[in-house]
């Protein structure tokens, strides 16, 4: 490429990652975009379109669509795929209105594309002050936009809220969501629309030494002026509360507790409405930090965390909460999908909210009051023996109590049932869940007797998988003495480490069918669609995606994208012609402590992020290019001492294990950086180089000294990897080769 053509390439991307650029290649159709309150309302009766993210207003991921049923199901093929350009993870469903399809992707990327052909019509990439673009807890994901009106509204990874022309994608308006960038806030999911306002929420309650603050804002549609904040947790002690409501929560949390903790609580996800009842529904996280402890002795609820809260959409006033995990220890946020429908218990109609906790309990509550109805674990639970149903608490197990010795708790820290979508079909009346069966060991650092005493995600508390990869040994110089997990696994029944997708009955609290996953680790399997064909479809971390029979579990069908699929599928017509559709990219909290699983289709090929479209009488998948990382380079010379290289470990394990792991992953794998980038280090990680990328600048939190130590850990790795490599070439060498087959 010649110098100037260089310059003028540099030039358009400044301008682009500066200012924000929407590509309009194709003219869109006027009135792009047309979703309303009597669509929505109705829109059963318009099937072929999906206008919110569970389609309709109870959020259901269930589809009238029957075109594609059981009898038709293997006919299902490839009718088109979109490139969105990112190698990142991919969590947003789709939306289809009018035979356009509408999604987001990494840093709030947004993409419209012609329904039918998958041709794109614009493209919107946000401004982002790298600055506050910081990479989340979780990855730099984002669940999905809202529709509403001709406009098309979507959370950037910064924070700030964009209401973009459905028609065109450039900018109608433009809000910074986030009171504090000086905390790690960031946002990933999806806008709620709630009549005539647009609510988010934010994440970071995991991060940092001290966490955010959680709330949820409210903006109208029209102009992005704020019309209410609520705020989830009180906040220091002597502030002024911002809403009422935190003079009642501050009677919760210890009245000492130190100011540089800001409380977590945060609505990361877990958005809904009922317009009926006109009351904005919210998950919220965990408080912050894990060991409550650190906030005094009082071992109070502190609320609101690991919560379901409603509020007036007019006002941002409470109308109800329900707390599901009092003084939450396990990271149990109830920030995961609500699905609001109507159920009859006992004879009688309730009109309900339902929600696969974090912590194993499904619950059905009333959406008016927010009295439980029931609560039953769905999955294997051993923190809480049973909810007791008068008073809605649940009643603890002593044996998960981690502060008095290192435990493994079930559900882990990924929950029984994370943000994946559950979907709930009119037809079967069962909820199709996403379940996860695996277990943390919660380790105390500050008092085990390991190198330990922070990681930035869970501060002084360490959270193991208790998976084929936990090694009690090999973990215990930085962790402390862990427990054998043998005994835990033969007091229970079935493998110790799984993936199902259980059918389960609301009403009566028990599983119908169920099908397992994965087996011996974690699949990372994606959410769930149920349609009117009698069908059940789930994208796996295997890259394939499966159909099953809704009434019965039969697998019907698998159809190999050679992507991992994390998202919820969605399904539409166009021109009287059925289609699913599901958004492919390995990443999210599967990032987080561990290589790339063994089974998932991002092993074998390249994490190539698309939107995959599927209709009767297609074929076969496009797979991505195959995944080769090529060989481990030569590092620079070794010349650090011992004591460094043990300092680099625990530098790396407290601020980078989050993100980077010595593996495979869908981020860089640091043994194999070039010399190049071993030059930028310093550059890199104190003064963010790369933070356009994903790569935050941490000189407020590493000093030089730790820098030097880390990257000394890092190549004495990069060596260790190396010479195993040159090890292995030279035995294969001296292998005899294997004679010819006669």
């Amino acid at each position: 490429m010649s110098s100037s053509r260089f310059e003028r390439v540099f030039l358009v991307l400044s301008i682009i990652l500066r200012y924000g650029i929407a590509f309009s290649p194709i003219t869109a159709t006027a009135g792009a975009g047309n979703v309303d309150a009597a669509r929505l309302r109705n829109a059963d009766r318009e099937p072929e379109n999906w206008f919110a993210g569970g389609r309709d207003q109870g959020g259901s991921y269930y589809s009238p669509l029957r075109m594609i049923n059981t009898d038709t199901v293997q006919g299902l093929g490839f009718a088109w795929q979109y490139d969105l350009g990112t190698f990142r993870g991919q969590e947003a469903t789709p939306l289809v209105v009018d035979g356009t399809l509408y999604t987001s992707g990494t840093w709030g990327h947004v993409y419209a594309l012609d329904a039918a052909t998958g041709q794109e019509k614009w493209r919107f990439i946000p401004a982002l002050d790298p600055r506050y673009a910081r990479n989340p807890c979780c990855d730099l994901v984002n669940r999905g936009v809202a529709l509403w009106k001709g406009n098309v509204y979507v959370a950037s990874v910064d924070g700030h809220l964009h209401a973009l022309s459905a028609s065109t994608g450039r900018v109608v308006w433009e809000v910074d969501t986030i009171v504090d960038h000086a905390l790690p806030y960031s946002s990933t999911g999806a806008p709620q629309i709630a009549g005539d306002v647009v609510v988010i929420g934010n994440g970071g309650g995991d991060m940092g030494r001290g966490g955010v603050r959680g709330y949820a804002s409210a903006y109208d549609l029209k102009t992005g002026v704020l019309r209410w904040r609520f705020y989830t947790v009180p906040p220091a002690p002597g502030k002024p509360y911002e809403n009422p409501e935190l003079i009642h929560a501050d009677t919760t949390w210890d009245a000492t507790r130190p100011p540089q903790f800001n409380g977590g609580g945060t609505v990361w996800d877990g958005l809904a409405y009922d317009p009926a009842l006109d009351l904005v529904f919210m998950g919220t996280g965990n408080p912050s930090p894990y060991d409550l402890r650190q906030l005094g002795p009082s071992a109070l609820d502190s609320l609101y965390t690991s919560s379901i809260v409603a509020v007036h959409r007019a006002t941002g006033r409470l109308a109800w909460s329900y707390q599901t995990t009092p003084h939450d220890i396990w990271d149990f946020d109830a920030a995961q999908k609500f699905i609001l429908t109507d159920l009859v218990i006992g004879g009688k109609v309730h009109s309900v909210l339902m929600q696969a906790s974090k912590n194993g309990f499904f619950y059905v509550l009333d959406r008016k009051t927010g009295a439980l109805l029931s609560a039953h674990d769905y999955t294997y639970v051993n923190w809480a023996s049973r909810i007791e149903t008068t008073t809605g608490r649940p009643v603890l197990n002593k044996d998960a109590d981690w502060r008095v010795s290192p435990k493994a708790v079930y559900p882990s820290a990924g929950g029984g049932h994370s943000w994946n979508p559950m979907s709930y079909s009119p037809l079967t009346h069962l909820v199709y869940i996403p379940v996860i069966d695996a277990a943390n060991v919660w380790v105390d650092l500050l008092h085990n007797g390991g190198s330990l005493n922070y990681i930035n995600s869970s501060f002084t508390v360490g959270s193991l998988a208790a998976d084929a990869g936990y090694d009690r040994t090999g973990m215990a110089s930085l962790f402390g003495p862990l427990p054998d997990i043998s005994g835990l696994i033969s007091r229970r029944r079935g493998k110790p480490v799984r993936e199902v997708l259980r059918a389960w009955d609301p009403v009566i609290g028990k599983a119908v069918w169920e099908t397992e996953t994965s087996q011996g680790t974690r699949g990372f399997d994606g959410g769930v669609l149920s349609t009117a064909g009698n069908l059940v479809f789930q994208g796996r971390g295997d890259g394939l995606l499966y159909v099953y029979a809704a009434d019965t579990g039969e697998m019907l069908k698998a159809l190999n994208t050679g992507s991992h699929i994390l998202a919820a599928p969605m399904t539409y017509a166009v021109e009287g012609v059925q289609y699913i559709a599901v958004q492919v990219g390995y990443g999210g909290a599967a990032i987080m402590g561990a290589p790339i699983p063994p089974n998932s289709a991002a092993r074998r090929y390249q994490n190539v992020n698309r939107v995959i479209a599927f209709r009767l009488g297609g074929g076969a998948v496009p797979k991505p290019p195959m995944r080769d990382d090529g060989l481990f380079p030569q590092p620079p010379p070794r010349s650090a001492s011992s004591q460094a290289l043990h300092r680099g470990e625990i530098y790396f394990t407290q601020e980078c294990s989050r993100c980077h792991v010595l593996g495979p992953s869908s981020v860089p794998d640091l043994r194999r950086m070039n010399a190049g980038l071993h030059s930028a280090f310093d550059d890199i990680v104190l003064r963010g180089a790369l933070s356009g990328w994903g790569m935050e600048r941490f000189d407020d939190i590493l000093s030089t000294q730790a820098v030097h130590d880390i990257h000394a850990y890092l190549i004495e790795q990069s060596w260790l990897a190396y010479e195993a490599q040159q090890k292995e070439s030279r035995s294969d060498i001296k292998k005899p080769a294997s004679p010819e087959p006669h």
